[in-house]
């Protein structure tokens, strides 16, 4: 997915860092929403936890981009080393929600991988209900510019 609007802060685009912050916040909720799939199958691998801990010390000002990167590496990692479906998009989730610090459109990465994560766990209507939920946290801020890039089929990962 690639949209104009959703522009690195560093690249004196249309995306300020209230707004870009506010990505970020939503991001850690909706991966955080699916985390328990991860733990329950790796319950002593912290890396996607922490991913989530430092997207929300990145939208406070408490964490730098260098250290979401890392973090993002960390849990897109700990996906990998997973032999299960759920589990591994819910720390795919969680790795792009700290990724959001390094490109805003990796918010929209985490609502499709939490999705996946559900429909992997319980099926297609549970799916929808998380995309329901989803859209009810979004700020007014950021709602139109998720909405339009969720409209979209996402890329794959």
């Amino acid at each position: 997915m690639r949209d104009d609007g959703f522009k690195s802060i560093s690249t004196d685009a249309p995306l300020d860092i209230h707004r870009h912050r506010s990505l970020a916040r939503w991001a850690a909720a909706c991966a955080e929403r699916v985390l328990p799939r991860f733990a329950a199958v790796a319950p002593h691998d912290d890396r996607p936890a922490r991913s989530i801990v430092t997207a929300r010390a990145w939208a406070t000002g408490d964490a730098t981009v260098r250290e979401a990167r890392d973090a993002s590496v960390a849990a897109h990692d700990a996906a990998g080393a997973v032999n299960n479906d759920a589990a591994s998009e819910a720390a795919r989730a969680a790795g792009h929600a700290v990724a959001t610090a390094h490109r805003a459109a990796h918010s929209v990465g985490v609502a499709w991988c939490a999705v996946r994560a559900v429909v992997a766990a319980e099926g297609e209507a549970a799916g929808e209900v998380e995309r329901q939920w989803q859209i009810g946290r979004l700020d007014a801020g950021i709602r139109e510019l998720v909405l339009s890039a969720l409209s979209r089929e996402p890329t794959p990962d």
